[in-house]
């Protein structure tokens, strides 16, 4: 029988996984308040439904990809929620960056339910995500791996098993997410050092990913602050409520992260100044109105 699945919350990611289960043959159903990739993801061959029930109703799988614990408990057990319309047995795939407690409360409620839930936290961007090829940090019991195998098969080139307990998936999240964030803004300030140094940002790319100062995220995000386009990958404010997390997470473990600290500054700054739906590398643009220098896409 063909595994049936749903995806709430369309996306540049959830978008991505969608349109790899309708490439792998498998029915999909998405859910989105924008219509945009609604209507690519009926292109593309999946269906769409207009409530979090209507989504789940007929799934085997219902992967969430909405943003942060609140929406994910609304679109699970609200008005019209996904829960009480699914069928017993049903895997919820938990996709969002949740504080840990908050994801096992989630994952236990499902439990109570009659359902299977997998914490399931990804990385890797819309680029691979459309591809079918992006990294999961997953932890559930084995039966619901083993019941959505194809589904996780169709959006992820490795899914990393973390345990057989929702919370561990989380965990390494936060961890992947403190890099990441404090990747960015390192990118962002070497390349406003670059730019009041008069060097060619063009140039200073080039030779960076050749070198040993190179990471991902310089060499996914620096192109645009070269070109100057901040449209989003993933937003400032997405890094607002992420490093958020892993600070209060790890000042509950007395454990200091002043890097994060001091990059989760500069994403409040940023978006403080209007910018918290541009990429997340704009806040290059804060700390260039600091530096007194102009990056490519600004004003004099």
């Amino acid at each position: 029988m063909t595994l049936s699945t749903a995806v709430i919350g369309l996306g540049s990611m959830g978008l991505g996984a969608a349109l790899s289960l309708a490439r792998a043959g498998l029915p999909v159903r998405g859910l989105d308040l924008n219509p945009a990739p609604c209507a690519e993801l009926a292109e593309a061959g999946g269906t769409i439904a207009t409530t979090p029930a209507e989504a789940a109703s007929a799934a085997d799988a219902v992967f969430i990809y909405v943003v942060n614990a609140a929406q994910t408990r609304t679109v699970l057990f609200g008005e019209n929620g996904a829960v009480a319309a699914a069928r017993p047995g049903t895997v919820f795939v938990l996709c969002p960056t949740m504080q840990p407690d908050d994801t096992t409360a989630i994952a236990e409620d499902l439990a109570q339910a009659g359902m299977l839930a997998i914490d399931a936290p990804v990385s890797g961007g819309a680029a691979k995500a459309r591809d079918g090829a992006i990294s999961i940090m997953a932890s559930g019991p084995p039966a619901a791996f083993d019941r959505i195998q194809p589904a996780l098969d169709a959006i992820a080139a490795r899914v990393f098993r973390l345990g057989d307990q929702p919370g561990a998936g989380s965990r390494m999240k936060l961890v992947n997410q403190l890099l990441a964030g404090v990747h960015i803004a390192a990118m962002a300030e070497a390349m406003v050092l670059a730019a009041k140094s008069g060097l060619d940002l063009g140039k200073v790319y080039e030779v960076i990913t050749e070198c040993a100062g190179n990471s991902w995220m310089f060499q996914n995000r620096a192109p645009q602050v070269v070109s100057g386009d901040y449209t989003p990958f993933s937003a400032v404010d997405i890094f607002v409520k992420d490093l958020g997390i892993v600070t209060d997470a790890a000042a509950a473990l007395d454990t200091p992260t002043p890097l994060a600290a001091a990059s989760l500054d500069l994403y409040r700054a940023a978006s403080s100044a209007g910018l918290g739906r541009e990429a997340d590398a704009a806040i290059a643009k804060i700390l260039a109105t600091q530096a007194k220098t102009r990056l490519p896409g600004q004003d004099g």
